[in-house]
């Protein structure tokens, strides 16, 4: 990987507010202000640390190919099209279980009024455009001793089990949903074909497939929830998120019986095995080009849910002797966000180390950087890791960056690289003090 320039510092002397009190009262000097902030520190420290702020910091992209996606904290569905990312196409698989074994459908004769498949939302990403469904049988079971990756694909029915008429939906997460008399957190409500119910229905009456959750999974495996409308134009679309493991996101059967409205539960709970199916083309977009050539990425570089992860290297960090006291080290990566633009830069980057030694292996390092929206920059707190690697107990690897919610959202994020034209360039502040 080609290297930009080489490694630059200052030092900025920091004094203690008694020294520069008593300087005032000797030599009639006006003080002179420190930003550091280090009112923390013990004074003698102080006035023996220093602070250096000009750090080379290397940017560039890379790609992960092999993301996890089973059991995530939210399902997600959708699609988009970005300018700078491309296109965005969101799907899942879920099993169902039963709210109840050998449920009694006897008693007298059985009229469908629906069959819903409610999804509650959990939040969004984009625009509110129009989706056109599809909901699939799955015809392979779901194990939950296997890994499941976005790329993953079962085997399901080619039978639509949407009621024809209801298969273009309009999100809305923030609407309202009654059901019955009552007002519930709001869901996307899929209705599904009435024969799937009075398939499941007879299964239950004569068959044995009710008589536990492992039998019932072996005979419906579960569905495939997609969207079908084609890719998006450029800057538009939206990716939807829904909690399954919320007690309302659920498949119900609602029937009359002898002039009583009825209805019986399939439950998506934690026992469920389920993951995201994403699919992502960058192609000729900005960020498959710094993939591409990490060079480019001095200037502008990127992350994105489900693939890609920003990268940071700082070489200085070698320069500091393994004796020095690491007071304070923060890094600042600043976006390229407009407040109110659809694509916003999500709350949270999840922070990891990428050893030089194993390049396809991420280590958490527990820490989040966190966003300021009033200054539009990431920020992360470094210090015990800058220290670890200061006195050797670390190396001083690269830095990858990922939205939060790497396998669950649609956040993607453009961050200004060291050369960028902004305003605003990545920085790295250590106060130390060196013995």
């Amino acid at each position: 990987m080609n290297r930009i320039q080489r490694y630059s510092w200052r030092k900025v002397f920091t004094l203690s507010a008694t020294f520069l009190l008593a300087l005032f009262l000797i030599v009639s000097c006006k003080k002179k202000d420190t930003n550091l902030g280090m009112n923390n520190l013990d004074p003698n420290e102080l006035l023996n640390s220093n602070s250096v702020d000009t750090f080379e910091i290397i940017t560039f992209t890379i790609e992960d190919d092999s993301v996890i996606t089973k059991d995530p904290v939210y399902a997600v569905l959708g699609n988009y099209n970005d300018p700078k990312f491309g296109e965005m196409d969101a799907s899942f698989y879920t099993q169902l279980r039963l709210s109840g074994v050998n449920p009694n459908f006897g008693g007298g004769a059985i009229v469908i009024d629906s069959l819903i498949l409610g999804l509650e939302y959990a939040g969004q990403y984009g625009d509110l455009n129009p989706l056109t469904l599809e909901v699939n049988e799955i015809t392979e079971a779901l194990d939950s001793d296997s890994m499941y990756y976005a790329f993953t694909t079962l085997g399901t029915s080619s039978l639509n089990l949407i009621e024809p008429g209801y298969e273009t939906i309009t999100p809305d997460p923030s609407g309202v949903t009654v059901i019955g008399q009552d007002t519930v957190d709001t869901q996307l409500r899929i209705r599904l074909k009435n024969s799937l119910a009075t398939d499941l229905i007879a299964e239950a009456s004569t068959g044995t497939a009710f008589a536990s959750n492992d039998a019932f999974l072996e005979f419906f495996k579960g569905l495939r929830v997609k969207t079908t409308n084609g890719p998006q134009s450029s800057g538009n679309g939206g990716i939807f998120y829904f909690n399954l493991n919320d007690p309302l996101s659920k498949m119900t059967i609602y029937y009359t019986q002898d002039g009583s409205q009825k209805k019986y539960d399939f439950v998506i709970n934690s026992s469920c095995v389920d993951f995201n199916h994403v699919e992502i083309d960058n192609s000729g977009k900005p960020v498959q080009t710094v993939i591409n050539d990490t060079v480019t990425g001095m200037v502008e570089y990127y992350a994105q849910a489900f693939k890609s992860r920003a990268v940071v290297q700082i070489p200085g960090l070698a320069n500091f002797n393994k004796k020095t006291v690491i007071h304070k080290a923060e890094l600042y990566l600043p976006v390229q966000y407009q407040t109110g633009s659809k694509y916003a830069p999500g709350f949270d980057l999840s922070v990891a180390n990428r050893p030089s030694s194993n390049p396809n292996g991420l280590t958490s390092i527990g820490i989040l950087a966190t966003y300021d929206e009033f200054k539009k920059h990431f920020k992360a707190d470094l210090r015990t890791y800058i220290q670890a690697v200061v006195t050797g107990n670390t190396p001083n690897s690269e830095l990858v960056f990922s939205p939060r919610f790497f396998i669950t959202s649609g956040d993607r994020i453009v961050f200004n690289g060291q050369n960028t034209t902004n305003k605003k360039k990545p920085q790295l502040i250590i106060t130390y003090t060196e013995y």
